[in-house]
């Protein structure tokens, strides 16, 4: 498959520097898929230049028409669905089936949004005073600049652009240097959609990219996706500039098994939780706790469970675990592994790498189960980003709710329960901000997206993600004609 690896500055694709490329390799099979540009300050700088000059147009441009080619954008999604799926799997290693559904909701997002695209206003505001009429506007923050992982390119893309496009902003749009791929393809698909030169660009690069991007003060927002300690880096680089941040960051999911939870269901949320995708999401419940009671059982059986796991190419429709996205990954979480042993925790399967040789040359690692795992302990407070479950028991629902918030993090948890009353009052109590009961990782574009502590803070889908990008002005008019006191302030 050929893709066009050039960026797209003010509605131009831009070559790259012969010497600053990055090479992009599949970590299905370790082959070069494109070579990308690692841009310059002085290229990010332009795109910026880009968005800003487009912002002054398309802020004006009516609701109903960025609605209108927010939808043609989603139906070549949907078009393109096969193609984009393919692209993004061999990027990234996300099975095929996963990559798919993802394209396809990315194009659900977009519609979305559109709907709201028209429907942006502000309110009335009743004073004190008779004689004055005061009322709010909602207006577009600017440029915003959209950051976002290689685990879900065009998903988490949507999440941001979507938003962003529809409440007036124009974009930069950085991908991780790690799978570019699909967003580097969304340059031909906005412009078929007839988006104007500018309201979407699209840099590649590393670090000085990042940077560049990020410490800007023409930006009116930043979104990321990604690591914590890059999202303390922006938020640092943010502050110098006052720009608003949105992050979505790790998290260290608690999926929690109570002890009349039905096993049919839980022990297949379990499993999912942390194993589909690869472990290689902010929201894996890489954390299972389960009740004394059901213990032994439920744990034999996810491990079971684990040990059947098709490990394999992930464009093979039998294929249940593709490879992590990197050798680097790869490498990062065996660490993990190990230091999990080294602290006392019991493998129960798992551990290692594949030892099909046909899986040589890509990046896979065998869907790992620890149990006996503190609370205290590596595997159980940092996020691995991998297929590796750390299994805690608990005795009683305190119990339970204080191992699930006992961590730095704070997005997403699971509860397992027939009982309705102890549904609401965990969930109430669970430092997260999403809590998934008798079911995990399910996601609705109506659904408002986003975490709390080291998680990060902002919101995306739902209705609130529009608010990142929208800023309130306020416009209050006097209707009297008496002439005021200068040196006297009306109330």
């Amino acid at each position: 498959m050929t893709i066009d690896s050039r960026m797209l500055i003010g509605g131009a694709r831009v070559d790259h520097d012969p010497d600053h490329g990055l090479p992009v390799t599949s970590p299905v099979d370790g082959r070069e898929l494109a070579v990308v540009a690692d841009a310059t300050p002085a290229q990010v700088h332009d795109a910026i230049t880009a968005a800003a000059d487009a912002f002054r147009s398309w802020r004006k441009v009516p609701g109903v028409e960025r609605a209108r080619l927010m939808h043609a954008l989603a139906t070549i999604i949907e078009r393109e669905a096969d193609e984009l799926a393919a692209l993004e799997t061999s990027d990234n290693g996300k099975l095929l089936r996963e990559t798919r559904t993802q394209a396809r909701f990315a194009a659900r997002n977009y519609r979305f949004f559109a709907g709201l695209a028209d429907k942006i206003g502000g309110r009335t505001v009743p004073l004190d005073a008779w004689d004055t009429f005061d009322y709010t506007l909602r207006e577009p923050v600017g440029v915003a600049a959209l950051v976002t992982a290689w685990n879900s390119p065009m998903q988490l893309l949507a999440n941001k652009l979507a938003p962003a496009l529809a409440a007036g902003c124009t974009v930069v749009i950085k991908p991780s240097e790690l799978a570019p791929l699909t967003t580097l393809r969304l340059a031909d698909l906005v412009a078929e959609a007839g988006f104007p030169d500018g309201v979407i660009n699209i840099v590649t690069g590393g670090v000085e990219a990042g940077a560049a991007l990020t410490s800007d003060p023409r930006l009116g927002r930043i979104s990321f996706t990604g690591s914590v300690a890059t999202g303390e880096a922006i938020q640092r680089a943010a502050s110098a500039t006052l720009v608003p941040v949105t992050l979505e960051l790790g998290g260290k999911g608690a999926n929690i098994v109570f002890d009349d939870a039905d096993l049919e269901r839980a022990v297949p949320g379990a499993v999912a939780g942390i194993f589909a995708a690869g472990g290689q999401t902010c929201i894996a419940g890489s954390r299972l706790l389960v009740h004394d009671s059901l213990h032994d059982k439920l744990v034999e059986r996810v491990a079971e469970v684990a040990r059947a796991i098709v490990v394999g190419d992930p464009t093979w429709e039998r294929t249940q675990l593709g490879p992590v996205a990197s050798e680097r990954q790869r490498a990062r979480i065996l660490e993990h592994v190990d230091r999990a042993r080294a602290d006392g925790a019991s493998l129960l399967t798992g551990g290692g790498v594949p030892d099909d040789a046909s899986l040589a040359a890509g990046s896979y690692v065998q869907p790992t189960v620890f149990t006996d795992v503190s609370p205290s302990s590596a595997l159980a407070q940092q996020e691995v980003f991998g297929p590796v479950l750390a299994v805690h028991r608990f005795a009683d629902e305190q119990e339970a709710i204080e191992i699930a918030n006992g961590t730095e993090f704070g997005l997403a948890s699971g509860i397992w329960t027939s009982d309705v009353s102890r549904a609401h009052r965990v969930a109430r109590e669970l430092v997260a901000g999403t809590v998934w009961v008798n079911t995990y990782r399910y996601s609705a574009a109506q659904a408002p997206f986003g975490g709390t502590r080291k998680s990060g803070h902002g919101r995306e889908r739902g209705v609130e993600a529009i608010d990142e990008y929208l800023a309130t002005k306020n416009v209050l008019i006097d209707l009297s004609d008496e002439v005021r006191d200068p040196f006297s302030i009306k109330a």
